[in-house]
């Protein structure tokens, strides 16, 4: 049986299947792609539910896997030359898990760095400023009396739409006809951002094309309505 005590975090969350990849997440945008890309590879992994709203982001278990206290963050016991491996970053996991199994990331090179990109265009823009959307439209922010904040990350937004609804016109997937992690990336933000953010109005969701016809395709697929939900929140 595969040991992972050198990891402290299993001490906090024990590996009931120490042999599979360990996912330490909570279903937000950025920890379903973690859960998404498993659900698409097939890699057998046990998930471990990490309540934001607890702080346990912030024990020292977590943090000694993620000292940046976010989720997701993985175990691989079988990670490079066979030997355990843990990463945080979700970016990171989706390139990861990618080259470990070959899928949803292109042989060629060229194409490979364009998927990259956009992986990149993803962390780097759509999360942080949908995000700080979510906070002043929905959350503590909305309550603020300058509302300048909200203006300009909902002008952001906007243009950022308007970034993807390009690159989908006469493309099925980001990278054309090939569904890869620059989609897995970027499908919970989306959906997130129109949902969860009640932000469709706002940022005139309905008047875009390409980007819903996108993420009605992504959300089809059953590795993503599964992803979706994992792990699992405690029932209210």
């Amino acid at each position: 049986m595969t040991d992972l005590s050198a990891f402290p975090i299993t001490g906090r969350w024990p590996a009931a299947h120490p042999d599979r990849i360990q996912l330490y997440s909570l279903p937000t945008p950025n920890g379903v792609k973690a859960s998404i890309m498993l659900e698409e590879t097939g890699l057998p992994y046990e998930p471990h539910l990490i309540e934001i709203g607890k702080d346990e982001t912030w024990t020292p278990e977590f943090l000694s896997l993620n000292p940046n206290g976010k989720i997701p963050a993985i175990i691989d016991p079988d990670g490079p030359s066979g030997k355990p491996i843990g990463l945080f970053e979700s970016g990171a996991i989706l390139l990861y898990l990618a080259e470990k199994t070959g899928k949803f990331l292109p042989a060629d090179p060229a194409l490979r760095y364009e998927t990259i990109q956009w992986v990149f265009f993803q962390m780097a823009a759509i999360g942080p400023m949908f995000g700080q959307l979510g906070f002043f439209h929905r959350f503590a922010g909305k309550d603020y009396a300058d509302k300048r904040p909200l203006e300009r990350y909902t002008t952001e937004t906007k243009r950022l739409l308007g970034v993807l609804e390009t690159r989908l016109d006469g493309r099925e997937w980001i990278m054309g006809d090939a569904y890869t992690i620059a989609d897995i990336a970027t499908l919970g933000w989306v959906r997130n951002l129109i949902t969860f953010y009640e932000a469709r109005d706002l940022v005139d969701y309905d008047s875009l094309t390409h980007v819903p016809a996108w993420l009605d395709r992504g959300l089809a697929r059953p590795a993503v309505q599964r992803g979706l939900t994992i792990p699992a929140r405690p029932a209210a």
